[in-house]
């Protein structure tokens, strides 16, 4: 704080030299003023925060300052062009109150209340009744592949491995790739986007269908490098998503549901418990509520 005055006072001592200085009728200091406006001296508590220099101080009260003036140009501008109805904003600064009390109170009724446990069968049974909703748009695939530098001793017996579905021990080949491959990918349980994997392994598909069909396994040499991929399954474009795929997507739209129907539950709620105190009366007689504009 004691920074703070320093550099403020330097700053208005700067101020003096240049021109006359303002003093409100306020006891608070005025250090900027523009088109009637004042900024004050406690509003730049906290600009300047502790073992900053100096010199590097005055530029960032300066900065504060430079950018409180331009706000103000901008304002005075735009209250200078604008409609009266434009800046008649007391009923759009209401609206937008209210709506952040509403939904403070929504917010915390559903912390509190809702319940946010989901179970398999309850994800299961949405998804056999909405599986029109899971099309696939991309072809995904489960693979494992493993990246080599060409020239590599190991490369013959991590192809053998690789090649024999029978015997793709993944932790037998995690160990010897951890050691000797450049890059590898062993996940076999996640899907991929077929595209996904193109930019990593340069494999050349003009057909996925008629190329995850014929192929299990594919090795080949490029850019210095041996590729080697194990496809395990594969699901074309515009087929139905696997329901791992998108269990934590169903879960969301279950809890969006829940959300939904016990904030609409506690609306009506209220509505009727304020109908029976009398609490509201419509007015529907009135002469003007029918008038066009």
């Amino acid at each position: 704080m004691r920074k703070t005055g320093i550099v403020i006072g330097l700053l208005l001592l700067s101020l003096l030299t240049a021109c006359d200085y303002f003093q409100k009728s306020s006891k608070e200091v005025v250090v900027a003023e523009c088109y009637g406006k004042y900024l004050y001296e406690s509003d730049l508590n906290g600009i300047v925060p502790e073992g900053v220099s100096v010199m590097d101080s005055i530029q960032r009260v300066s900065a504060f300052i430079d950018s409180w003036v331009r706000r103000q140009v901008l304002l005075h501008q735009a209250e200078n062009n604008l409609d009266k109805k434009d800046l008649d904003l007391d009923k759009q600064m209401e609206e937008y109150r209210n709506s952040l009390v509403v939904y403070a109170y929504e917010s915390q009724l559903i912390n509190q209340r809702l319940d946010t446990i989901v179970s398999d069968d309850e994800i299961a049974d949405y998804y056999e009744q909405n599986k029109e909703d899971f099309q696939l748009r991309n072809t995904m695939v489960r693979v494992a592949y493993v990246i080599m530098q060409g020239d590599s001793k190991q490369v013959a017996n991590l192809k053998k491995l690789m090649s024999d579905p029978d015997t793709l021990m993944l932790q037998n080949i995690d160990i010897q790739a951890t050691y000797y491959a450049a890059k590898s990918y062993l996940d076999v349980d996640q899907w991929m986007r077929l595209d996904e994997l193109t930019n990593i392994i340069p494999i050349q598909i003009l057909n996925a269908e008629s190329f995850l069909k014929k192929n299990k396994f594919v090795c080949f040499d490029a850019n210095d490098y041996t590729y080697m991929v194990r496809f395990v399954d594969y699901l074309l474009e515009e087929s139905t998503s696997p329901l791992e795929m998108v269990s934590d997507d169903i879960k969301s739209v279950i809890l969006a549901q829940r959300k939904k129907a016990m904030i609409n539950k506690m609306q009506d709620a209220i509505y009727e418990k304020a109908k029976k105190e009398h609490a509201f009366e419509v007015y529907v007689g009135s002469p003007t509520l029918y008038e066009s504009n």
